[in-house]
């Protein structure tokens, strides 16, 4: 927030005068300081980046920052330009010419940020780095060179790159003329989607004896800064570069036919289509599941919260007092009650068996507190409040990989659900190898929404163009045009929500679990607006109506100590932390006084159990006391895809004439009518697995009965 500045009474105007004049010096000086160039760089200097012009962009304070890196024939970074125009004059814009320098100087984006000028600092930086992985993933040092004949020089090399959530070490070890050994760490990147690129991109090196290797789909940050490590270990080896062949693509003109045969043939991996195979694989069925990312858990991955349910042996157990009817009224009242309310039912009776099921898989959910929406405390969690996505995609993996009848196809994109008579017999798919025809007597569709489907929002919602969104990389609606292709018919489509709480820079959801333990939200102002556990929709438009159309979540070390989603949120570099409230009050940029004043105000809330401002009255047990304090910069974003196509209460795809299709079932994202025009959070992960369930009975049914 800028600070009213304050001119003291001697001299009177005369003052004034003065200190204009001198502003207007400075400001003039600094517009002469930054037209010439006097940050030009040595064309001669080197470095490990390809010559040519990048340009990427951030978020900064008062909207993008564009950077262009100018690369010279010898890899070193020769010059750069900083677009920046809405940036505060006296702050972020005064801080770009400083940080030009730094980075000149140090060849690379790894800088301090500007005091005082936090925000554009971290724009600056993030889109300097971003330019930087264009042209080459980041610096590669120079040193010696490699005999004559030989690739290396034989030894071990470690370097580091940054990461999405830290630092990823990269430990190459070489012979005269081959990659012996390749050892990656990137312990805090992203559970079941950076941590999959630690574990693989090892082995597509080895494979490929060199660094001219894809990205893994959706994890290109944790791939591109282990490709960057690994450049850097090859240079220390005295390799050059330019030596490695470049990629050839080939797939397609090598591309063979197979059919395959099964019981249930399941499209995607993320969490309805895995508790679908294990629920079917247990029931005695051959399972084929198909997934066209590289690794499993679609949006479910993407999950930090919970899963809601009613009447749990968990609430019994602590004394919480639920019913599935209160569940099923907060569903339809948080959904505008446009939802299925046959589906909500089902989902609501089914919640506590669904928790039941998890426990058999080794996957309890024990931690139960509140969210948004929710009249009683019925969001069940990891006992140690880890994310639930990445825990339960973990577990279902484990599972998966104990039952001997479940065969997972990665990489494999379906193409077009088969049929016969109108009837569901099997699935099209195709990976780089081969195109695959999938005989199956039942089919389940798993694939999830279409969050990150541009396209498709923009045809549904064209308000929400340009707006970030935390589904995966997969999630683009491919199983909706598949079934429509074949007759099904859609509901609610146009019901896509946005979630309040998500950081902007990367895209990443603040679990809902923070406002639940207690949290406060805050605009500039550092003022609360709104009751922080109502509903999602409620809550983004309220942040929507705030200065800059963005707010910030307050916590404290207590919050911080209890929930250990938290801690990839730290790691990851997107909490600003102070160690009096008025110290983070500076570093976020808002008023000390005012913000120590709304935090006094909350606490004494909570020690009153009565907020009067917003009549907040879930998720105050403890209040916000225990230094250091943190703080998140946040904004909506598109989070859920609500609509999707029409099943029935026993899973089944309905045509556009009011029929279920035979053979063919649904569960998860890629099926409308559960969340109506908002979701709950907490409900989505009871969907995928209640769902989940109940399209694997129903398809095991049809295998064995024909109905």
């Amino acid at each position: 927030m800028k600070k009213e500045r304050h001119w003291s009474e001697p001299g009177g105007i005369t003052s004034l005068i003065i200190m204009g004049v001198i502003s207007l010096v400075l400001a003039g000086v600094l517009c002469i300081y930054l037209q010439s160039n006097v940050f030009s760089v040595s064309e001669d200097i080197e470095g490990g980046y390809s010559p040519g012009s990048y340009t990427a962009t951030a978020d900064g304070f008062g909207g993008p920052v564009e950077v262009t890196m100018q690369i010279g024939d010898n890899g070193g970074i020769t010059d750069m330009s900083i677009k920046g125009e809405g940036e505060t004059p006296d702050v972020g814009g005064a801080a770009i010419p400083l940080l030009q320098q730094a980075i000149l100087t140090a060849q690379n984006a790894d800088v301090d940020g500007v005091t005082g000028a936090t925000f554009t600092s971290d724009a600056v930086k993030a889109a300097a780095a971003d330019a930087l992985a264009q042209a080459g993933g980041g610096e590669v040092a120079t040193g010696p060179k490699a005999a004559d004949g030989n690739l290396f020089i034989p030894g071990t090399y470690t370097e580091t790159a940054t990461g999405f959530g830290g630092d990823v070490t990269v430990t190459t070890t070489v012979s005269e003329n081959a990659i012996e050994d390749v050892q990656i760490v990137g312990d805090h990147e992203t559970e079941n989607i950076g941590s999959f690129a630690v574990q693989m991109m090892g082995g597509r090196i080895m494979e490929a004896q060199s660094p001219n290797v894809d990205a893994l789909t959706g994890a290109t940050v944790t791939s591109n800064a282990i490709l960057a490590a690994f450049k850097k270990d090859l240079k220390a080896a005295g390799a050059d570069l330019e030596a490695f062949p470049a990629k050839e693509d080939d797939t397609a003109s090598r591309k063979k036919y197979e059919e395959l045969n099964t019981d249930i043939v399941i499209i995607g991996a993320g969490g309805a289509g895995m508790t679908a195979a294990i629920n079917s694989a247990q029931a005695g069925k051959d399972v084929i599941l198909l997934e066209k990312m590289p690794y499993a858990g679609g949006n479910t991955t993407k999950a930090t919260g919970g899963m809601n349910a009613a009447e749990t042996h968990y609430q019994k157990e602590q004394g919480i007092d639920d019913s599935v009817e209160q569940f099923v009224e907060d569903t339809m009242e948080g959904g505008h009650n446009i939802n299925d309310k046959d589906l909500v039912t089902i989902m609501a009776e089914n919640s506590a068996e669904g928790i039941d099921w998890l426990d058999s898989i080794g996957a309890p959910l024990s931690k139960v507190s509140f969210s948004g929406g929710a009249t009683n405390a019925r969001i069940h969690a990891p006992e140690d409040g880890s994310g639930v996505g990445a825990y339960l995609v973990t577990a279902m993996l484990k599972k998966i990989d104990e039952l001997d009848n479940i065969k997972v196809m990665y990489n494999t994109t379906a193409t077009d659900i088969m049929t016969l008579e109108g009837t569901a017999n099997g699935v099209m798919a195709e990976d780089e190898e081969n195109y695959y025809t999938i005989h199956a007597k039942a089919v389940i569709l798993a694939t999830g929404g279409f969050g990150n489907n541009e396209d498709m929002i923009v045809n549904y919602r064209s308000d929400l163009e340009g707006t970030v969104t935390t589904s995966a990389p997969g999630i683009t609606g491919d199983g909706i045009v598949m079934a429509e292709a074949v007759g099904a018919d859609l509901t609610d489509i146009e019901q896509i929500q946005l979630h309040p709480t998500v950081e902007q820079k990367t895209s990443m959801l603040i679990t809902e679990s923070v406002r639940g333990d207690g949290a406060i939200l805050v605009n500039q102002d550092g003022k609360r607006f709104t009751d922080e556990l109502l509903t999602r929709d409620v809550v983004s438009a309220a942040e929507l109506e705030q200065p800059g159309s963005y707010a910030y979540i307050i916590f404290d070390q207590r919050l911080r100590d209890g929930l250990k989603a938290i801690e990839k949120y730290v790691s990851t570099g997107i909490t600003v932390q102070g160690d009096t409230i008025e110290e983070l009050a500076e570093k976020i940029e808002v008023d000390p006084a005012t913000l120590a004043d709304t935090l006094s105000k909350w606490n004494q809330y909570v020690a009153d159990q009565k907020d009067p401002d917003f009549g907040r009255d879930t998720g105050m047990e403890k209040d916000l006391s225990q230094a250091p304090y943190y703080a998140i910069k946040i904004a909506p974003g598109i989070h859920h895809t609500m609509g999707g196509v029409h099943i029935d209460t026993s899973a089944r795809v309905i045509d556009t004439n009011d029929k279920p299709i035979p053979g063919l079932f649904a569960a998860g994202e890629v099926v409308g009518g559960v969340h109506g025009g908002n979701r709950i959070g907490g409900n989505a992960v009871a969907d995928i697995v209640v769902f989940g369930k109940i399209a694997s009975d129903s398809a095991v049914d049809w295998c064995e009965n024909g109905k």
